[in-house]
C-alpha cells in the first residue's frame, strides 16, 4: 500500500511539473515583456550608471495600428526608486518629441556630446527625485507611429488625451509594480493643452474607484500654452519689453493678433509675426540670454568662462547633437525603436528667459481665473542662495 501511495505521489509531482511547464504564471509572462524593454546600455553611455532604463512601444489602437513610444528612467538605486513617485513627461509643439526635448535636452538623465557619439550625465536630471516616464505623443511624433495615414491629419487634443490614457492603462499592465504609486503629469509648451485633457480623462476613469491603478496626485506645467488671447498678449508684450522687436511691429501685433489662434494666425497677424521673427535675428527665442547655435569659436570660449558669464555660453547646439545621435541605428536598436515605421528621418520638432510662451503670458492666464492668493510672490533661492525662480500660490 505504501509503495502504491509513493508511486501515486511521484506521478502527481510529474503532472504538476508538466503543468508548470505548460502553463507559466501570468506574472512571469508580464515581467518577461517588461524585461524585453530593458535598456542594457546606450551607445556612448558613461560608466557607472546606477539607474534602470526601459523603452519600447505600447499599442493604443490595434485596428488603426497606433503605438506610442516611451522611455522610462528610474531613480538611482541609492535613492530607492521603489519609494519614488512616477512622473509622466510630455512635450508640446504640437508635434515635438518628449524623447528629443524632455529626455535629451531638458530634464532627462543624459546630454549628447558635441560629437553626437557620446553621452554625459545631466546633473539636474529629474530622476534624482522621481521615476520619469517620457512619452512621444501623439502617434507620428518622435518614434511613435500609426499605420493609418489619415491619423496624422485628423489628430486632435481629445484623441491625443484618449490615446495617452490608453497608453497608461496598458503600460501599468506591463509594469505592475507602478500600480497605485503616486502619479504626476508634467510638461511644457503645448502640453498646456495635452495635460489638462489627459487629467480630465484620468479623473473620469478613476471616478467611483476606491483604489485606482492610476493614483493621480497632480500636474506641473512649465511655460504652457493655455489661452490664445492671454498667451498672445503676454508673449508680444514680453518681446517688446525685452527689446526684441520694434515699436511699430509691437503695435501691429497688438492690433491684429490678440484674438487669433496661436497655431493658425490669419493674414495680418501672420505678417506681423513674420516681421517680429525677422527682428529676432539670431536671438534664441527659447533662452534669449543664451548664445545661438553657430558652432563657432565664440561659443566654445563662452563655455570656458567663469560663472555667471558661463550661463551665456550654454551650448544651444545640443538640438543638433541629439538629432545626430537619435538617427543612429545602434542607438535606435538600444532603445528598441523601430524607425522603419516612420517614413522620415527622426526629428525633434519655459522660464522667464523663454520668449515663446513667457512668464507674462502665464501671469495673464492665471489672472483671468480670479483665484485667491494663498502664498504671496517671493524669490526661490537654491542651496547656494542664488535666485532660481519666483513662487506664488493660489
Amino acid at each position: 500500500m505504501g509503495k502504491q501511495n509513493k508511486g501515486l505521489f511521484s506521478s502527481l509531482l510529474c503532472v504538476l511539473g508538466l503543468a508548470i511547464v505548460l502553463f507559466p504564471s501570468p506574472v512571469s509572462a508580464i515581467f518577461k515583456e517588461q524585461e524585453k524593454d530593458r535598456i542594457i546600455k546606450l551607445p556612448g553611455q558613461p560608466p557607472n550608471v546606477n539607474f534602470s532604463q526601459y523603452s519600447g512601444y505600447i499599442t493604443v489602437d490595434r485596428k488603426a495600428g497606433r503605438a506610442l513610444f516611451y522611455w522610462l528612467v528610474e531613480a538611482p538605486v541609492d535613492r530607492q526608486p521603489a519609494s519614488k513617485p512616477l512622473v509622466l513627461w510630455l512635450n508640446g509643439g504640437p508635434g515635438c518629441s518628449s524623447v528629443a526635448y524632455g529626455a535629451s535636452e531638458e530634464v532627462g538623465p543624459f546630454r549628447v556630446r558635441r560629437d553626437g557619439k557620446r553621452l554625459k550625465l545631466n546633473p539636474y536630471a529629474w530622476n534624482k527625485e522621481a521615476n520619469i516616464l517620457f512619452l512621444d505623443s501623439p502617434a507620428g511624433v518622435g518614434f511613435s507611429y500609426t499605420k493609418t495615414r489619415e491619423d496624422i491629419y485628423t489628430v486632435g487634443d481629445k484623441r491625443t488625451g484618449k490615446d495617452a490614457y490608453t497608453f497608461l492603462v496598458n503600460w501599468f499592465v506591463r509594469f505592475p509594480q507602478y500600480k497605485h504609486r503616486p502619479f504626476y503629469l508634467a510638461g511644457e509648451s503645448y502640453a498646456g493643452h495635452y495635460i489638462p485633457e489627459l487629467c480630465q480623462v484620468i479623473v473620469r476613469g478613476n471616478k467611483g474607484v476606491k483604489n485606482p491603478i492610476i493614483n493621480f496626485k497632480g500636474f506641473l506645467l512649465g511655460n504652457p500654452l493655455i489661452d490664445d488671447y492671454f498667451d498672445n498678449i503676454g508673449t508680444h508684450e514680453y518681446w517688446w519689453n525685452h527689446g526684441l522687436i520694434s515699436d511699430s511691429t509691437y503695435q501691429d501685433l497688438k492690433k491684429f493678433c490678440p484674438h487669433e489662434t496661436f497655431l493658425f494666425p490669419k493674414n495680418e497677424c501672420e505678417s506681423a509675426l513674420s516681421r517680429a521673427y525677422s527682428e529676432f535675428a539670431d536671438v534664441n527665442p527659447y533662452s534669449i540670454y543664451s548664445s545661438p547655435c553657430f558652432e563657432s569659436g565664440t561659443l566654445k570660449r563662452n563655455l570656458q568662462l567663469p560663472l555667471p558669464w558661463k550661463f551665456r555660453g550654454v551650448d544651444e547646439c545640443v538640438v543638433k547633437y541629439t538629432k545626430v545621435y537619435m538617427n543612429r541605428l545602434d542607438v535606435q536598436k538600444a532603445l528598441h525603436a523601430d524607425a522603419s515605421l516612420i517614413n522620415h528621418p527622426w526629428g525633434s520638432c519655459s522660464g522667464d528667459t523663454d520668449a515663446i510662451l513667457p512668464l507674462t503670458a502665464t501671469r495673464y492666464s492665471i489672472g483671468s481665473l480670479k483665484l485667491e492668493t494663498n502664498i504671496s510672490w517671493y524669490a526661490w533661492l537654491d542651496d547656494h542662495f542664488q535666485v532660481s525662480d519666483y513662487i506664488s500660490s493660489w
